[in-house]
């Protein structure tokens, strides 16, 4: 398993997953298809959105429609033999903290034809290095309390349970579990 800088040449794997139904928004499922638009309308304008250390991308649609400021992130596609998943790291410059608006540091999502063969847990493995080198004392992590799979991949990279809260409206509501990850 390899954790890929998506380029052009990753592209077609990455639309055909989005074509068969599958979202990276775990949160807004109808963002597959504004992502397919927008890979075909400016290829590179598309795959340049994917490594934002610096935050100048567009605001980031919350599930309620509202928009909040994009924070500086990167994601990476989970490849093995073909398309995977995705992986994203996002932070605020100089501390742990994220905004109400951003559940975890890390969010991931691999595609359900590919899922139960250990990607996530590799893939979760192969990010906390880059959160390490931004300056990341620690990770968090959220996934709903049904999860099983997720809190499964978060617990053997280390993540430890440290609170349930319910998520706010403009994320959808609802409980969850929040964990993490201490990287020192």
């Amino acid at each position: 398993m390899n954790l890929v800088i998506p380029t052009r040449q990753h592209l077609p794997d990455y639309l055909d997953a989005l074509q068969r139904g599958w979202s990276p928004d775990n949160l807004r499922p109808e963002a597959a298809q504004a992502q397919i638009a927008a890979a075909k309308a400016d290829p590179e304008a598309f795959l340049a959105r994917f490594d934002d250390r610096s935050a100048e991308g567009p605001p980031i649609v919350l599930p309620d429609g509202s928009t909040t400021p994009r924070l500086p992130g990167f994601q990476r596609w989970i490849w093995q033999d073909g398309f995977c998943g995705t992986i994203g790291l996002r932070w605020q410059p100089g501390t742990e903290d994220l905004p109400p608006t951003c559940l975890g540091h890390i969010g991931y999502a691999v595609v359900p034809w590919r899922r139960d063969r250990g990607f996530a847990t590799a893939a979760l493995a192969g990010m906390l290095p880059g959160a390490r080198s931004i300056g990341l004392r620690h990770v968090d992590l959220t996934t709903a309390p049904e999860n099983a799979a997720s809190i499964r991949v978060i617990e053997k990279c280390g993540g430890v349970l440290v609170e349930r809260f319910d998520k706010p409206a403009a994320l959808g509501g609802g409980p969850s579990l929040r964990f993490r990850i201490e990287l020192s």
